[in-house]
């Protein structure tokens, strides 16, 4: 027979440390802690297995289970000298949850599990304390009525309420020992009129009921969220721990709380903690009484007596017990634990939660500390956590307040992480002209933009840069809105749907709320994706003004000294190389003050977005003829030619892999008729010119019609202009001492002709400039492989590619047949209901995308051994992607300027994780 329960404490110990995944969390650490010696009240544990056996029988606990529960209920009673149910000497229970991972106050607990109507009568003699027993028997009668029995606890307070107001008490600590017998006594009375029977009086009744309960609560709502958001497969189950209960509320020498061994807020390492005197554990995690602190530190100046004045002996023996048990797990520990007449009992203890800064200290000074080495002090890293050391951040106590009163807007994606705060700007016409005003005030009085719209464009990129957050009420995690933001490091909130943004009012408004554009402030926090009405005060992270402002000493910042550790280990283990995606000599320097090895994609489209190209642009659109395409295109030449040499100079001595010309022309139209007529006055040319060659440029489909090299072969006098200034801005700078190291990438191929014809014009004009300048320059020219067919037959592909750059973000949109933009309104529901494991634009795609990433790096190893590989897809700066990248033999990735630290730490992890 398969064993599904196993005992803890007492004098049988069957279990330990090393059989999370069988006894969950809480059940691994209580057998741990009996093994050491640690008082901990005996019980047993049900397996994590039987919650899938559970569910697979309908909600129905195995029989062989259910006999093995009375076999360790047997052993239970021996070992305490008491009985379930016995009237004279009642054993009573705890029934908690326990999952593989921690996760804490998403699933059910029963405590007090036992007493009835005679056992009450028996504790209270036992105990000599009516008043204690009768309030353990309604907290029981509350809580196993709300968990089990689907009777929600507010019936329960409104009685309580109603008891404290009729007798002028105002805490529970006042009601006495009749009047929670007479509480009892009507609590069970409301059992009876909502459901029609009595409440059980029976414990084995009772015990099942709370071990079904807690295999239940796997399935709430707000355990399946959590899951959702900590990557928990809902496959692992909770295992249920049964335990022998000890008392907190028997007296004035009694008590209960939760310790952390270290501050988990700031990662402080002092010890910190909560208690509360003749209480239980939910009082002081449900917030009814206000706990007090646990050590003198906490409590100075505070007017609160600590645990350690008020039982010295105590404090001592749990501070004692505390610091054996992080040195023992070697890890931050969170503790429950109670006092029953001066005696302490451990009732859990597990790694506990942190904040992403506390993580980062903890797992450094551990490091420090010599508990752990540099390698498994990475391994503890979450690497998405760097981002909260990059970001510009709100103060927290602000922005409680402001949810409080009630002026949290809405929330939407946390598209780029950081707080923004600014006035409302609803265009980037607008966001432009009020950052140009406010250049002329004085830094302290200046009030910063939000560019607030339904969506953006590339067109909006002048807005975005003059913004200092970006929000939009459509777009995913990978809409335009969102890459960029997140290349430029600025905060963005994406997808919030519930905005109202009125154009014509000029109103941006989520129910009552009503912001007016050009006069009211809003706040966003893209770590959180929440939006707020007001201003918040937000300032820069440390690390930003050491490494990219140059406003703060790096040994002045702590902050900055744990992100350089970090770096420097990680920079030591990792295999990968990491790029950054940039478009401009700033985000390339911002990139590599952060550690990038160089550009890994560098879009020419939005250089050409700016005031005095675009002209240019569009005289080439409305060009007739090749010899005026030319004329038009040749105007951009010297603009081209200086962007290039401004990111060669900030990026010497690194490559940087430039992608030609992407997106379909009609980007780079007004689709409205005032823009349509500024165009044609500046063209020199009619409105109705305009509008005919904006209706021609028209697609149903754009993201897969007239773009990338299509364009090109269409107009190769666009490859042959971008080429030029390509190499006349690397030959330029050489003769300033500037080591350019250019790759130039052909966008979208889908064949192997598509590449030649293309590589064929680049050459030929690379040729011509060496010619005219009598130089040598030539440089890798290779593709981005970003459409199925081209991953399919890499092979044909790499006869003619030197380099893949694997554009994940249109490989997956192309694999999986779903438009990245407008995504977002089913592929949460995708995730929510199983169907995705996780959203493909967020998270690489591992079992399908990833299957064609790899058979394209197989293939054009066959044709050219030496083939780079990369990848410039969102998925670089994503960790569990990295790690894949990793495991399939790239090269490198390349991700946004402020997504570097992060690629770097998971890269480390991927070559770390390899050492198991």
């Amino acid at each position: 027979m398969t064993k599904h329960v196993y005992t803890f404490g007492g004098d049988r110990n069957e279990g330990n440390a090393s059989m999370r995944n069988l006894l969950g969390g809480k059940g691994c650490n209580l057998a741990e802690m009996a093994g050491l010696g640690i008082p901990v009240p005996p019980g047993f544990t049900v397996t994590t297995d039987v919650c899938t056996l559970y569910n697979q029988a309908g909600k129905q606990l195995p029989a062989d289970v259910v006999e093995q529960i009375k076999e360790a209920l047997k052993w239970l009673e021996g070992n305490q000298g008491r009985t379930l149910g016995n009237a004279e000497k009642p054993l009573l229970l705890s029934v908690r949850s326990g999952a593989r991972d921690s996760m804490p106050g998403m699933m059910d607990t029963v405590l007090n599990l036992g007493l009835n109507d005679a056992t009450v009568e028996g504790l209270a003699k036992a105990s000599n304390n009516p008043r204690f027993a009768y309030d353990s028997y309604r907290r029981f009668i509350m809580m196993y009525s709300d968990v089990v029995l689907d009777v929600h606890k507010d019936h329960f307070e409104e009685k309580i309420e109603e008891l404290k107001h009729k007798t002028g008490k105002k805490l529970d600590t006042e009601i006495t020992a009749e009047e929670w017998k007479q509480l009892c006594g009507e609590f069970k009375a409301i059992v009876k009129a909502k459901l029609g029977r009595d409440f059980p009086q029976d414990p084995w009744e009772q015990l099942l009921g709370g071990i079904r309960a807690v295999f239940n609560s796997w399935d709430t709502e707000r355990a399946i969220i959590y899951r959702r958001m900590n990557k928990i497969p809902d496959e692992w189950g909770t295992a249920v721990n049964v335990q022998t209960m000890v008392f907190g509320n028997m007296g004035d020498d009694c008590g209960t709380g939760v310790a952390f061994t270290r501050d988990p807020g700031t990662g402080e390492p002092y010890f910190y903690g909560e208690y509360l005197i003749n209480a239980q554990g939910e009082d002081v995690v449900a917030g009814i009484r206000t706990p007090q602190p646990i050590t003198k530190y906490q409590a100075a100046d505070s007017g609160l007596k600590s645990l350690e004045e008020v039982m010295p002996d105590v404090y001592k023996e749990l501070y004692d017990t505390c610091q054996k048990l992080e040195k023992h797990f070697k890890n931050m520990q969170d503790l429950e634990f109670t006092i029953q007449q001066g005696r302490l009992y451990m009732l859990q203890t597990r790694n506990g939660k942190r904040t992403a800064l506390a993580g980062i200290r903890i797992a450094l000074d551990m490091v420090k500390e010599g508990m752990i080495d540099e390698q498994e002090g990475l391994k503890r890293l979450n690497a998405d956590d760097l981002t909260q050391l990059l970001a510009p951040i709100f103060d927290a106590k602000e922005k409680a307040a402001f949810k409080k009163a009630g002026k949290m807007m809405a929330k939407g994606l946390p598209a780029g992480p950081g707080a923004a705060v600014g006035l409302i700007a609803l265009s980037a016409e607008e966001a432009v002209a009020l950052a140009e005003k406010e250049e002329s005030l004085d830094p302290s009085k200046r009030k910063g933009v939000v560019l607030v719209r339904i969506e953006t464009s590339p067109e909006d990129l002048a807005g975005m840069v003059a913004a200092k957050g970006i929000l939009t009420a459509r777009g995913g995690m990978t809409s335009h809105a969102a890459v960029v933001a997140r290349g430029m490091g600025k905060p963005c909130v994406c997808g919030a749907s519930s905005l109202v943004i009125d154009v014509a009012k000029r109103t941006v408004s989520v129910g009552d709320i009503v912001l007016k554009a050009g006069e009211d402030f809003i706040s966003i926090d893209g770590s959180a994706g929440e939006i707020y009405a007001g201003k918040l005060s937000a300032f820069p992270s440390e690390v930003n003004q050491v490494l990219v402002e140059k406003t703060l000493k790096p040994e002045a910042s702590e902050t900055f000294q744990r992100f350089a550790q970090i770096m420097e280990w990680s920079n030591k283990y990792r295999a990968l190389k990491v790029r950054t995606n940039a478009d401009t000599p700033h985000d390339a320097a911002v990139a590599r003050a952060f550690g990038a090895q160089g550009i890994g994609l560098c879009r020419t489209e939005h250089m050409f977005f700016e005031d005095e190209r675009i002209p240019a642009v569009r005289e080439f659109i409305l060009a007739k003829d090749e010899e005026a395409r030319k004329a038009a295109v040749i105007k951009l030449l010297p603009y081209q030619r200086k962007d290039f040499e401004g990111i060669f100079t900030a990026m010497n001595g690194l490559p940087v892999t430039v992608r030609l010309l992407d997106p379909p022309l009609h980007e780079f139209v007004p689709h409205d008729e005032k823009g349509q007529a500024e165009m044609a006055k500046v063209l020199g040319v009619t409105i109705e010119e305009v509008k005919h060659r904006v209706e021609k440029l028209h697609e149903f489909n754009p993201m897969m019609g007239h773009r990338g090299c299509r364009l090109g072969i269409t107009y190769p006098e666009l490859i042959r202009m971008q080429m030029r200034a390509i190499a006349e801005a690397a030959i330029n700078v050489s003769k300033q001492g500037v080591k350019a190291m250019p790759e130039v990438m052909v966008p979208l191929i889908g064949t192997v002709k598509e590449l030649k014809f293309t590589k064929d014009q680049m050459l030929d004009e690379i040729a011509a400039v060496n010619k005219e300048n009598g130089t040598d320059f030539m440089c890798p020219i290779g593709t981005m492989i970003e459409i199925p067919r081209a991953a399919i037959t890499a092979d044909k592909v790499a006869e003619e590619a030197e380099f893949f750059s694997f554009g994940t973000n249109d490989l997956t949109q192309m694999g999986f047949g779903y438009s990245r933009d407008d995504s977002g309104s089913f592929l949460p529901e995708y995730v929510s209901k199983k169907i995705l494991e996780d959203d493909p634009f967020q998270s690489l795609d591992q079992e399908g995308i990833g299957e064609l990433v790899r058979i394209a790096c197989e293939k054009g190893r066959k044709t050219r051994p030496d083939i780079k590989l990369g990848v410039c897809g969102e998925h670089g700066g994503d960790p569990r992607s990295v790690k894949f990248f990793h495991r399939t033999g790239l090269a490198y990735v390349s991700c946004s300027p402020y997504r570097v630290p992060v690629a770097i730490l998971a890269a480390a992890q991927a070559v770390l994780e390899e050492k198991k």
